[in-house]
């Protein structure tokens, strides 16, 4: 159920500062330790890149589970 409230926040599409904010990290931490790494799956609108919380969590999790 909580989980559920946490998601609702967010649009599903998640900008960098979202993106960063959803994992608790200040955005130039997230810039170099999360979104430089090619592992992350991202999407590109134009020219931005935008973030799922499935695709962070499950980074995350395959970086230090």
């Amino acid at each position: 159920m909580r989980n559920n409230i946490v998601f609702k926040k967010y649009p599903y599409l998640l900008t960098r500062e979202q993106a960063s904010h959803f994992l608790g990290l200040d955005p130039k931490s997230f810039d170099k330790y999360v979104r430089s790494n090619d592992s992350l799956d991202r999407f590109m609108v134009g020219r931005q890149e935008r973030y799922t919380m499935k695709s962070l969590i499950d980074f995350i999790e395959s970086q230090f589970i």
